[in-house]
């Protein structure tokens, strides 16, 4: 079972205290297993497209699989980029669950056919996540691409008939899918799946669009009822803590996680502090460089600094800080804000003031794989065959250049 990482003692407190000083072991760890996809979402947060040339090999990521087995890892997210159309994806996946690390991927279902729906139902260690970011095509292909929605709706029906139970439809909030709420919930009910909807993030090419996508201050209130009652049966990651300053406490820790209970390794084995902070001030170290997973995990110096006791800085004086603990770090980081100030999205509307301030220059992600190299660009129709060998070079610019079509 993962524990506390050794400190000298101090009283037990509320659980959410003790996860602020960090576990011997990430409660999440995310693992982009590739940068290459089919898609070209406007929101991405790694701003992925083409495969980068120094992505792990088979025998480095069996090894990272090795890693997270001892330290006790019950389970892993992959995504991507798209991560299925990794070669050696199902390889890795099998290993995994053979070495008692559980499986939980992302796919936008472009290689969900009838064949692989059965094989996922027959596996208890592997859950599937669908995302979708409308209930409707129209809301769905202006972030995702045209037929975005069709194939993750015919990735849904294989995994129901296929009899998989419990896949997960992820959904990114935006101001224009706020009102669809109710409808995704029908959505994943027809399926037999669960609803899980995060926060959207000005990280990656989400910096692009957060001030044209991300909910106004009435949508904010709009899906804080939202989830007060209907939140039992709809997961959120802990996306939505800052929203807990409306009132009553959200389900979940209600703490930013990063380099605590949480962490990303990246496809070149680079160890980001958060999922959402792809950026060097948030880089821990690499697995092949600085002594495995564990040894950044438990040693680096980023790590030990964000488990260190936080002052919360300006937000401490807020009433509503002990709900809200001051918000989301990479969502302060990409807006320019200070990390020890408001959320951007602070619901007393401090936020709002602070991004109306003086802001000094607003990071950029580290990282960039768009297909284009540029962040905002027409999106070409997505294909909906699936595809049988790997591409014909690691880096070509299209990741599914070279595949023959079944």
């Amino acid at each position: 079972m993962t524990s506390m990482l050794e400190r000298p003692s101090a009283p037990v407190g509320r659980l959410v205290d003790q996860f602020e000083l960090g576990l011997d072991a990430p409660i999440c760890l995310t693992w982009e297993l590739t940068y290459a996809c089919n898609l070209s979402c406007v929101h991405c947060l790694s701003s992925s497209g083409r495969r980068d040339p120094r992505e792990l090999s088979t025998e480095q990521c069996k090894a990272i699989i090795d890693e997270l087995q001892r330290m006790q890892v019950f389970y892993v997210n992959i995504g991507g980029g798209e991560p299925t159309v990794r070669s050696d994806f199902w390889e890795l996946v099998d290993y995994a669950t053979a070495h008692q690390v559980g499986v939980k991927f992302s796919t936008n279902g472009v290689k969900i056919d009838k064949k692989v729906a059965a094989r996922l139902a027959a596996s208890d260690y592997v859950d599937v996540q669908i995302s979708l970011d409308g209930a409707t095509a129209e809301v769905n292909d202006a972030v995702r691409g045209p037929g975005s929605f069709a194939m993750a709706v015919r990735a849904l029906e294989n995994l129901s008939e296929a009899g998989f139970k419990d896949a997960k439809i992820s959904v990114v909030v935006t101001r224009h899918n706020v009102s669809q709420l109710d409808d995704f919930k029908a959505l994943a009910d027809k399926y037999g799946a669960t609803l899980r909807i995060t926060r959207l993030r000005p990280s990656g090419r989400g910096a692009d669009v957060w001030d044209e996508l991300h909910p106004t201050q009435a949508q904010q209130r709009e899906l804080y009822n939202w989830l007060v009652a209907n939140g039992d049966g709809v997961l959120t990651g802990d996306s939505f803590f800052h929203l807990s300053a409306y009132g009553d406490a959200l389900p979940g820790l209600n703490l930013c996680g990063a380099g605590r209970v949480v962490c990303l390794i990246d496809p070149i084995g680079d160890v980001y502090a958060c999922p959402f902070a792809i950026h060097e001030q948030f880089l821990a170290g690499n697995i092949l460089a600085d002594g495995g997973f564990q040894h950044v995990w438990q040693h680096s110096d980023l790590f030990q600094e964000l488990r260190s006791p936080q002052t919360g800085g300006a937000c401490s004086k807020c009433a509503h800080y002990d709900s809200c603990r001051g918000g989301c770090m990479a969502a302060k980081f990409f807006t320019g804000l200070p990390m020890d100030g408001p959320d951007p999205e602070c619901v007393q509307g401090y936020g709002e003031a602070a991004l109306a301030g003086e802001r000094g220059d607003i990071p950029k992600s580290s990282v960039d794989h768009s297909r284009t190299g540029q962040r905002r660009t027409p999106r070409a129709p997505v294909p909906l065959t699936l595809m049988v060998r790997p591409p014909a070079k690691i880096c070509d610019e299209n990741p599914l250049a070279g595949m023959e079509q079944t």
